[in-house]
């Protein structure tokens, strides 16, 4: 059995079976979350297919470059703006602003750490654009202007079709496709303005996600805040720069100490059932967004088992949560397993 054609056959029909239930929950209640997460689960679907494919057959030309397309690219993204969307008419905008511009900050640190060749002045570009997408959505949240996921969701789209482009031409250096140890497919074959890409769409991404939904474990949990702030309109500007920045630290701080009291409320039976879904969710972000980090370093290991154990956690988070599994049925046909009470 090799493990490193199991494995993302796995995460590829697992991927496949959540898309066809996003799908189908969209076609019933006709949510825009529902149908950007259904595309993302199917770029992971497709992404995992191919590391199917290339460790069953081998690795060609056309195949990595479809690999590298949606996988390092365009999956994150995706199921990023699926959180953005659900969380649109909130101040979680926030939260998105701040994933952009480290998004930008980080292509660009890889571009002075690393030099690949043929990078050319992406790092600036990058780091340029996540620095004005940032303000422009500070800006509108702040004012309370609800169409700030049209702007995240031009830049994925926008982004995805013009990867699409770039990948499509790029040049392929010679050399393995896969890592010579691990035999996990690499980025190394292509050029520095394609690899400083990836971890401005996948940090934006993964950050989203994961972010969305402690925001959303915070909202519905028992709260115990042990630093206060608040990030609420009509302020003084200095004074919402302020909180702001306090907020940056008060937010995980005021998490983490608001733990044991959701443990006391899930024994007595009293947690809402959304934090434990929005929990899973998280930790669906968090662990391929880790492995897929490492790899890019050349620690390859861990790949495979991250991009499983990723969509495991995020299936059963939303098969936990109410908001997006309120009726459970046989997907496209009216046969309902199980119906809860509650609704999005």
């Amino acid at each position: 059995m090799d493990l490193n054609v199991v494995l993302p056959l796995c995460s590829s029909l697992l991927s496949f079976v959540f898309f066809v239930f996003l799908i189908d929950q969209w076609r019933e209640r006709r949510r825009p979350y529902q149908l950007v997460w259904a595309i993302g689960m199917l770029w992971y679907a497709i992404s995992a297919g191919t590391e199917f494919l290339g460790g069953a057959i081998g690795w060609s030309d056309p195949l990595y470059r479809v690999w590298y397309l949606i996988g390092a690219v365009w999956v994150a993204a995706w199921l990023g703006l699926g959180t953005v969307m659900l969380l649109g008419k909130t101040r979680f905008g926030y939260a998105f602003a701040l994933s952009v511009l480290l998004a930008g900050l980080f292509s660009y640190l890889s571009y002075a750490k690393y030099q690949y060749p043929d990078s050319g002045v992406a790092g600036f570009v990058y780091f340029a654009i996540g620095l004005l997408m940032a303000v422009v959505i500070v800006v509108m949240t702040w004012r309370g202007d609800t169409r700030w996921p049209n702007v995240a969701a031009a830049l994925v789209v926008t982004g995805s079709v013009i990867s699409a482009v770039m990948i499509a031409l790029a040049p392929l250096y010679p050399g393995s496709f896969v890592n010579e140890a691990t035999h996990i497919p690499t980025g190394g074959l292509l050029p520095g303005y394609l690899r400083l890409l990836t971890p401005f769409f996948n940090v934006t991404g993964a950050f989203a996600l994961s972010l969305g939904a402690l925001f959303s474990t915070y909202v519905f949990m028992p709260k115990r805040r042990i630093i206060a702030y608040t990030i609420r309109r009509g302020q003084p500007l200095g004074s919402f720069v302020r909180n702001f920045a306090i907020g940056v630290v008060a937010f995980p701080v005021n998490l983490i100490a608001s733990i044991p009291g959701a443990v006391v409320a899930l024994l007595r039976g009293q947690l809402n059932t959304r934090v434990p879904a929005t929990i899973l969710i998280a930790i669906g972000g968090i662990i391929p967004a880790i492995t897929s980090g490492a790899n890019r370093f050349g620690e390859t290991s861990g790949f495979f088992v991250g991009e499983l154990l990723g969509v495991v956690f995020l299936f059963a988070g939303f098969l936990v949560s109410i908001e997006v599994f309120h009726e459970f049925r046989i997907p496209f046909t009216r046969v309902v397993l199980r119906t809860r009470s509650g609704d999005a």
